[in-house]
């Protein structure tokens, strides 16, 4: 997939995202930041782990009931904090190197990477409180 498509939560206007977009995308209608949640594999994540912001990993799988449990909540943190918070989703399945480079032995495993060092991990399905204090230190 070479982008996906959002909807700006401020107008409604549908956009294209590009991956590995070189920064954080803006709505074309109204100019406002936009989630930026985008899917990696192998042969993607050093490119889409790298950037100006940093990138909220989620390490899932299809089968994992918590992984489910929490993507909406990583949906809403993509939002309150478009333009400070790439998520980039990994199913472990499909991508069982980097599933090994980062010890992904329990799902969910959120990573915060930037440019492609990790900063910390959280493992589990969390709520939104804490994972907005997971964060706190790593956003402007």
């Amino acid at each position: 997939m070479d982008a996906s498509v959002v909807a700006c939560s401020t107008c409604g206007k549908k956009l294209r995202v590009r991956r590995a977009a070189p920064g954080p995308p803006k709505c074309p209608g109204c100019g406002e930041r936009v989630p930026w949640i985008v899917e990696a594999d192998d042969g993607s994540f050093a490119e889409e782990a790298r950037g100006p912001i940093p990138a909220l990993v989620d390490f899932w799988a299809p089968w994992c009931g918590p992984c489910h449990a929490v993507a909406p909540v990583l949906e809403r943190l993509a939002a309150r904090h478009a333009g400070s918070l790439k998520v980039v989703k990994v199913d472990v399945d499909r991508s069982p190197g980097l599933a090994a480079r980062f010890q992904a032995s329990s799902i969910p495993l959120l990573v915060l990477v930037r440019d492609g060092v990790e900063l910390e991990r959280i493992v589990g399905a969390q709520p939104l409180p804490a994972l907005e204090a997971f964060l706190a230190p790593h956003l402007r």
